[in-house]
C-alpha cells in the first residue's frame, strides 16, 4: 500500500531543495515526499496518484510561480484530492495575497519564507495537519474503479465481467464528484464510457473483455499448444471436468468466454447443493471450484471464443475466434446454455438499462426500494426474487404456467410463499417495454382473460428458457432438433451408429458422434440442468478420458 504524499511544489530550486530537505527529515519514514518545480508537473503528479488510489495528506505550493500561480495550482489540485491539507507558501510582502487565497481555495494555513527553524515554524503547522488529514478518512483505494453512466448497457456489461470473474472494483457514476474527478486524472471527456482504471493506476477507455482481462490479470492465452483435455465452458461441469482432469495428472486446459461459474455463477444462493446446509452463493462456488482446479494445475483461459471443432488424425482441433488453434487429444464440450431472448419489440434497446439477462447479484444494490419484476418460473428466476427481495420495495415473478409447481424446486416456492414482498402473475407474460434512456414501464397481459395493463418499472430480470451454444459444431457433432448434443446410446438408433463413426466399440456414455469428444453438463440433451449433476458430468467425462487414451 502507497505511502500518504506530501507533495511541495516551487520553482526555485533552492527554496524547493530546502522544504523537500525538512520534509524528510521529519515526515520521510510515514509520508512520500514529492518535489515539483511547477504547478503543471505537480498537477501531473497529482493525476498519476489519483489513477493509483494513492492517498495525498498535503499540498505546499509557493504563491508566485511562472505560468501557474501557487493559488491556481490549489484550485485545480483540490478538484483532484479535496480531502488534501492546503499550505501556500508566501514572502512577508505577499500575505494579503495569502489571506484573499483562504476564500478561493478553502487555504488550511500559509507559511512565510524562510520557515527557519523548522522545528517551531513549519513541523508544529505540518503535525496538526497531518492528524487533521489521518481523521478525515481519505484512504487509498487498492481495486479497480469504474466511472460510467448509471444506464449504460456496455457499463453494467463491465461491471458484471468484473463480479463474475471476482475482481474486487469500487463503482462511480460520471455525474458524480469523484467520478468527475477520475475521468478528469484519465485526461477523459466523459463521452466514452466506461473507463476502468486498474489497480496500478491504468486508464482503460471502453476496454474490450479481452483488454480488461490482460489487465487485471487474468490468464487469456494457452501456455501449450497441446493438451491431454481442452475443457470447452466453465460453468459446473466444465469446472467439475477441470478439477478432476488436472487431480489425475491430466494436462488440463479451461477455455471460457466470460467468467467461470456459467449461469450457476449468476445466482444468489444454492441451497441444495450437497455439502452447503446453509447455502452458498453460485459466484462463491464458482471461485472455489477456479482455485482448486488451479491447485491441481488446470489452466484457466478466459475470454476466448471457441468457433471451430475440427478433427485432425488422433487430434481434435480446437480454434478461436481470432483464428489461434489449440490441439489435445480428447475435447469435454461443457457450454452450457444462455437464456433466450424475450420477443418484445424494442427490448434490445434496454439491454443493460433497466433489462437484465440473469445478472439480479450485480444489480441488487441499485434496485433498493425500486420495484422490480422478474419474468422466469425456475429455479434462477426464484433465487433471484428471494435475494432483491432483501432490499427491493416489491418483487413481482411473471410466469406464463398456472403455478410455479412444475419448473421450480420445494424449497423456493415456499421462501417465496412466506415473503410479503413477492408476488407471483401466473397465466401471464410481458407483451411490451417503454422508456427513453433506459426502461421506464412494462405491459404484462393476463393470458386468461385477455386484459394488459402497464406498470412503471424500471428493473426487469429475465430467466427465461435455455438456448444451447452449439452453433459452432453444425456439421461436426450430432445435435438435436434443439442443438443439444447427443451422447452415448441416444447417438444409437435401431442399433447403427452415428455417421462417420468407424470404432468396433460404441461411445460410452457421454461421448459425442466424434470419438475422444465428450459433452457433459446442460449443454448435453436430456440432462438433468442441475448444479451437482453437471459437476458429477464433469468428473463422469474425465472417468470416460481416461478410457479413451488407454484404448488409442
Amino acid at each position: 500500500m502507497a505511502l500518504p504524499a506530501i507533495l511541495s511544489v516551487d520553482d526555485d530550486p533552492n527554496v524547493s531543495r530546502a522544504i523537500v530537505r525538512d520534509l524528510r527529515r521529519r515526515y520521510g519514514e510515514s509520508y512520500r515526499i514529492v518535489r515539483a518545480q511547477s504547478g503543471a508537473d505537480a498537477l501531473d503528479a497529482l493525476k498519476d496518484m489519483k489513477l493509483r488510489g494513492d492517498p495525498v495528506a498535503v499540498l505546499l505550493a509557493d504563491y508566485r510561480m511562472p505560468g501557474m500561480s501557487g493559488i491556481e495550482f490549489l484550485e485545480e489540485a483540490m478538484d483532484l484530492h479535496p480531502a488534501a491539507k492546503r499550505v501556500l507558501l508566501t514572502a512577508y510582502a505577499d500575505t494579503n495575497a495569502a489571506i484573499d487565497a483562504i476564500n478561493v481555495v478553502d487555504l488550511d494555513h500559509y507559511l512565510l519564507k524562510p520557515w527557519d527553524p523548522p522545528e517551531e515554524k513549519l513541523y508544529p503547522v505540518l503535525d496538526a495537519m497531518l492528524e487533521a488529514w489521518a481523521t478525515s478518512g481519505d484512504r487509498p483505494v487498492t481495486e479497480i474503479r469504474v466511472v460510467g453512466h448509471r444506464w449504460s448497457a456496455r457499463s453494467s456489461e463491465v461491471r458484471e465481467f468484473l463480479a463474475r470473474n471476482q475482481c474486487p472494483y469500487r463503482w462511480y457514476m460520471s455525474d458524480e464528484p469523484e467520478g468527475q474527478r477520475l475521468l478528469e486524472a484519465a485526461g477523459a471527456d466523459g463521452m466514452r464510457l466506461p473507463v476502468v482504471v486498474t489497480s496500478d493506476g491504468q486508464a482503460l477507455v471502453e476496454p474490450t473483455d479481452s483488454e480488461l482481462a490482460d489487465r487485471v490479470g487474468l490468464s487469456t492465452t494457452p501456455c501449450a499448444d497441446f493438451y491431454d483435455i481442452v475443457v470447452i465452458g466453465g460453468g459446473p461441469a466444465g469446472l467439475g471436468a477441470a478439477v478432476y482432469g488436472a487431480s489425475e495428472g491430466l494436462r488440463t486446459v479451461l477455455i471460457e468466454r466470460t467468467a467461470t461459474g456459467g449461469q450457476a455463477g449468476q445466482s444468489s444462493r444454492i441451497e441444495n447443493y450437497l455439502g452447503f446446509p446453509d447455502g452458498l452463493s453460485g459466484g462463491q462456488l464458482a471461485d472455489r471450484a477456479r482455485r482448486q482446479a488451479a491447485k491441481f494445475g488446470a489452466e484457466i483461459v478466459t475470454t476466448r471464443d471457441v468457433v471451430a471443432l475440427e478433427v485432425n488424425g488422433s487430434a481434435r482441433t480446437v480454434r478461436f475466434a481470432d483464428g489461434a488453434a489449440l490441439d489435445a487429444h480428447t475435447v469435454i464440450l461443457a457450454t452450457g446454455v444462455s437464456y433466450r431472448q424475450l420477443p418484445v419489440p424494442g427490448i434490445d434497446d434496454f439491454t443493460g438499462r433497466g433489462v437484465y439477462y440473469g445478472s439480479a447479484v450485480t444489480e441488487a444494490a441499485r434496485c433498493a426500494d425500486e420495484d422490480v419484476y422478474i419474468v422466469g418460473g425456475a429455479n434462477s428466476a426464484g433465487q433471484a426474487a428471494v435475494y432483491l427481495a432483501r432490499s427491493a420495495r416489491s418483487v413481482t415473478i411473471v410466469v406464463r404456467a398456472r403455478s410455479l409447481d412444475a419448473s421450480m424446486s420445494h424449497y423456493l416456492i415456499q421462501q417465496i410463499g412466506r415473503n410479503p414482498r413477492i408476488g407471483v402473475r401466473v397465466c401471464s407474460e410481458v407483451i411490451g417495454v417503454e422508456g427513453d434512456d433506459h426502461l421506464s414501464r412494462i405491459t404484462v397481459r393476463d393470458n386468461v382473460t385477455g386484459n394488459a395493463e402497464t406498470v412503471d418499472a424500471q428493473w426487469l430480470f429475465l430467466f427465461i428458457g435455455a438456448a444451447p451454444r452449439t452453433d459452432w459444431l453444425d456439421g461436426v457433432v450430432v445435435r438435436d432438433e434443439h442443438g443439444y448434443v447427443l451422447s452415448g446410446p441416444d447417438l444409437v438408433v435401431e442399433g447403427r451408429r452415428p455417421h462417420g463413426w468407424d470404432l468396433d466399440r460404441p461411445p460410452q456414455h457421454l461421448e459425442t458422434s466424434v470419438p475422444g469428444v465428450f459433452a457433459a453438463g446442460d449443454v448435453r440433451a436430456d440432462s438433468a440442468k442441475r448444479v451437482a449433476s453437471a459437476v458429477g458430468e464433469g468428473a463422469m467425462a474425465v472417468m470416460l478420458v481416461h478410457r479413451y487414451l488407454a484404448r488409442q
